[in-house]
């Protein structure tokens, strides 16, 4: 069976197809994790994690947040258009997906750093960095955040190429 066609069971089809989409909900769940990661890299100055922990509030909006994110990229990958022309393998390896995945996210994830730091910059009255001073603000803001690489990853898997 090195291709699939009509002359495979059609349950074999549905199976493979559902391989497929747990790896890319499983890699875009790393993804992700890493953006959250690079968020404490890339905002030192608010400690996300220990504020968000502080306050029950602040933790479910952290987990709405994230039921968001992976809602967006199950329906993602499971809307993605992919042709079933390839080796068995290929198919669930799809390495050109998982590449444009990681790269639609990682500038996507520069983009939405940078703009952040010059809408502080545009706007002085506004201090982002009181964030850190109350733990449901943390909660929100990176509530925000997840919904934002659930949109980035979400239009990556669904993307025309």
């Amino acid at each position: 069976m090195p291709e699939l066609g009509l002359g495979v069971p059609f349950w074999v089809i549905v199976l493979i197809w559902l391989a497929k989409v747990v790896l890319l909900v499983f890699v875009s769940a790393l993804l992700a994790w890493l953006g959250v990661r690079a968020l404490d890299a890339l905002i030192p100055h608010v400690p996300y994690r220990e504020r968000i922990g502080e306050s029950p509030v602040a933790t479910s909006l952290f987990m709405a947040g994230f039921f968001i994110l992976i809602g967006l990229v199950i329906h993602g990958a499971l809307t993605a258009l992919t042709a079933v022309t390839a080796p068995i393998v290929w198919y669930i390896f799809d390495f050109r997906t998982w590449g444009l995945l990681a790269m639609s996210f990682a500038i996507s994830l520069l983009l939405g750093v940078a703009l952040f730091y010059i809408v502080d910059k545009l706007t002085p009255k506004i201090p982002f960095g009181s964030i850190k001073e109350n733990p449901v603000a943390a909660g929100i803001h990176i509530f925000g955040y997840l919904v934002f690489f659930g949109l980035i990853l979400h239009a990556a898997l669904t993307g025309p190429l």
